[in-house]
């Protein structure tokens, strides 16, 4: 590790402030990618900004037909939260099985989603379920949010504070993992809210997660796995690499959104 300077803001604004003032300046949150990635020298940030003194980050609320998550709640946290169990009950499950206990007690749903790793579980669940993002500038839809791989539509100063998920009539969500990572090779998130059905993967996108406009369709019919049987993926879409193929891939999808769909209509 080299040397850097560091800083606990205890307020949003301050921190946005700090994050502006430096133009190789990066937000802290749990530090599960981050700090490998400064152990390597990958990254080599001059500032660190540790937004754990924030309050208010932290929350978890049901407000206005949403189940609204501060960006700095860990995933251990989620997984626990009564209050999620009540409203989004597949989406506690998602928190529960990333990673280790050490990762889910010290990373973050802000975190993960800021970073937007291409096989990361939240993306899916996002995208799925229609949340909206608000930051310290403004609000964005899940569309507008993600942007490709490790690609978010947040400025160079901007920061995630909430995450608002409609709470919906059904949601699932089912991945296949690489045994040695426990990331998605492929994880399908499929969800019905009074805005309609949605499925959404992760894990398999040449450009990250994405949205499967024909199961989508399907599911609006007939909610049911007999509805989404034949149709599908196009490689096209999907990446290849040491782990599964496109063609492997594909089929994963088919597998997984066949288990979402069981897991949310039961």
């Amino acid at each position: 590790m080299y040397s850097f300077d560091y800083q606990r803001p205890p307020t949003i604004e301050e921190a946005a402030t700090a994050l502006a003032s430096s133009p190789d300046a990066k937000v802290l949150a749990g530090g599960q990618t981050l700090l490998p990635t400064m152990k390597q020298r990958l990254a080599r940030p001059s500032v660190l900004i540790d937004l754990g003194g924030i309050a208010g980050l932290q929350s978890i609320s049901r407000k206005d037909g949403m189940l609204v998550i501060g960006a700095m709640v860990t995933h251990h946290a989620v997984a626990n939260s009564q209050e999620v169990k009540s409203a989004i009950p597949h989406l506690a499950d998602v928190a529960e099985n990333i990673g280790d206990p050490q990762v889910r007690n010290r990373g973050t749903i802000g975190g993960s989603l800021a970073n937007n790793d291409p096989a990361a579980d939240y993306p899916a669940a996002a995208l799925a379920l229609g949340a909206t993002f608000k930051t310290s500038q403004r609000t964005l839809s899940a569309e507008d949010f993600f942007q490709g791989l490790f690609t978010t539509a947040l400025k160079e100063n901007e920061i995630l504070t909430e995450i608002h998920f409609p709470i919906p009539k059904r949601f699932g969500y089912a991945r296949f993992s690489n045994p040695a990572s426990r990331f998605a090779l492929a994880g399908v998130a499929v969800a019905e809210t009074a805005a309609g059905v949605r499925v959404a993967v992760t894990g398999a996108g040449a450009d990250g997660v994405f949205r499967v406009p024909a199961m989508e369709a399907a599911l609006s019919k007939s909610f049911a796995v007999s509805a989404i049987a034949g149709i599908a993926i196009d490689v096209k879409l999907l990446g290849s690499d040491i782990h599964a193929g496109a063609d492997y891939r594909a089929q994963l999808i088919k597998v997984m959104a066949r288990d979402a769909v069981t897991m949310a209509a039961s």
